[in-house]
């Protein structure tokens, strides 16, 4: 099988680098892979670990290495892209601290853990509410123009109709070392959307802490997209 993507790193403890890569099947003309699987050399031993992947085929399967739980040791971040419209991925961190695979991020379990509403109200604008956290937020949608908001608002600014819109699955999966303490937090990014896919209202972010048996969403934001003003520096 061809190596689709190595790191090195020392993810077992014992302070010497280790070569994480994964491998998979790759399909005639096309970037799809089959069958990826996650490797680990031991860098003072030589020995070879698998680990299977519960959802192993996608695109563009990905290793980053970075301590999140503190042990000093690098754990492995591994993204595949689902391929589809909504752009989802499958997303799981593994700890191999003393050569002990343990897995300490699930993707699926971390869809079905945050649930979301997201309501149109009068007034041209958006209620998204988190579960879990619990959380709501306002998103003005006047930047989305006329023709947008005609669609669906009387022009005194009242609904024609409910309607209601949703969250994706997880899109955006990213370490990141908010303390600049070595001890890193994963960026989890999910997308909101409107009356159907394409119609984009903005990210769902959550921050994630480890605290010592699981993920937790320590802060929370909405991030939207602005409109184009059509100012320029030139």
């Amino acid at each position: 099988m061809p190596v689709l993507d190595q790191k090195l790193g020392d993810v077992n403890g014992d302070r010497i680098l280790d070569l994480v890569y994964l491998t998979g099947d790759s399909q005639a003309d096309s970037p799809f892979y089959e069958n990826i699987t996650l490797h680990i050399r031991d860098g003072r031993t030589g020995r070879i670990s698998t680990i299977p992947l519960k959802q192993n085929s996608g695109y563009n399967p990905t290793i980053q290495l970075a301590d999140y739980t503190g042990d000093g040791a690098s754990d492995i971040l591994i993204v595949i892209d689902s391929g589809g419209s909504g752009g989802f991925i499958y997303a799981y961190v593994f700890s191999y601290l003393n050569n002990q695979p343990r897995l300490l991020f699930d993707y699926e379990l971390y869809n079905q853990a945050h649930a979301y509403s997201i309501n149109y109200e009068d007034g041209y604008k958006v209620r998204a509410t988190s579960a879990t956290p619990a959380s709501t937020y306002i998103i003005d949608l006047t930047y989305k123009g006329e023709a947008y908001l005609s669609e669906i608002y009387t022009p005194d600014g009242k609904l024609k109709e409910p309607i209601q819109g949703d969250v994706n699955p997880l899109g955006g999966l990213y370490p990141v070392d908010f303390d600049r303490d070595g001890r890193y937090e994963l960026m989890a990014l999910q997308r909101i959307t409107g009356r159907y896919n394409a119609d984009g209202l903005g990210y769902f972010m959550n921050e994630l802490n480890w605290n010592g048996s699981h993920f937790y969403p320590s802060q929370q934001w909405v991030w939207i997209t602005g409109s184009d003003t059509g100012t320029s520096n030139a």
